[in-house]
């Protein structure tokens, strides 16, 4: 068994920088309404975004050593992934980890798990979303994969997929469906620059959203 490997197919950097310019909540709905990360999962900081490959690891509960592993030998711009068993009670990650990932430019840390440090954190600005925070530590004892396709606040992730985070939550976004998701991305952003330019006309939410013959159907009855 190959414990370590390299993302398979990463995605082009354009592909990236053109997703990069949408909000995670706008490339979930413009692909469907798929792909969105367990709310549960937060950035430290309100202020933290990420955007980059999946660089996905595989780690025991209360144990850090192949996140260690990921750090070593993960990509400049690499989002680093952790499928750790959703167990709150440990603190992988901190300051000195953090630091470790900006001296190789790692793009940020999407983990299952709880990390520490935060106050450190927020004030070096590495982009790090987690289901918790905790000060307890972890050991390095078990060995396990990294960028092997793992399941992470309830998604599928495989390497090289595209990850997207802001102060709302995480997206997913398949590689090979990266520039269709960018140009929905796109066409829904400015669809909803019409319907606030439609508001600011002063149309009413009824007309702008064409509720009227939903709410007919459903018998709606008004005494304003």
């Amino acid at each position: 068994m190959i414990h370590i490997k390299d993302i398979a197919e990463r995605p082009a950097k354009a592909d990236i920088d053109a997703v990069s310019k949408f909000s995670p909540a706008t490339i979930h709905e413009a692909q469907g309404r798929r792909g969105a990360l367990s709310s549960r999962l937060k950035p430290v900081d309100y202020r933290m975004k990420l955007c980059g490959p999946a660089f996905t690891v595989k780690c025991a509960p209360r144990d850090n050593i192949m996140l260690q592993l990921a750090i070593n030998y993960a990509k400049p711009g690499d989002i680093i992934v952790v499928s750790a068993g959703e167990y709150e009670e440990a603190g992988s990650f901190g300051d000195v980890l953090a630091n470790a990932c900006l001296a190789k430019g790692i793009g940020g840390l999407v983990t299952d798990t709880g990390v520490r440090d935060t106050l450190q954190l927020r004030e070096l600005g590495f982009p790090v979303f987690s289901l918790s925070v905790c000060i307890k530590g972890t050991v390095k004892e078990t060995i396990a994969a990294v960028n092997d396709t793992i399941i992470v606040g309830g998604e599928i992730i495989h390497p090289g997929d595209i990850i997207a985070g802001d102060a709302d939550g995480l997206v997913v976004v398949r590689r090979q469906e990266a520039q269709e998701v960018a140009r929905l991305s796109q066409a829904r952003e400015d669809a909803e620059a019409g319907y606030i330019a439609a508001y600011k006309q002063g149309k009413s939410v009824i007309e702008v959203s064409n509720l009227e013959p939903v709410l007919k159907a459903k018998g709606l009855v008004v005494n304003i």
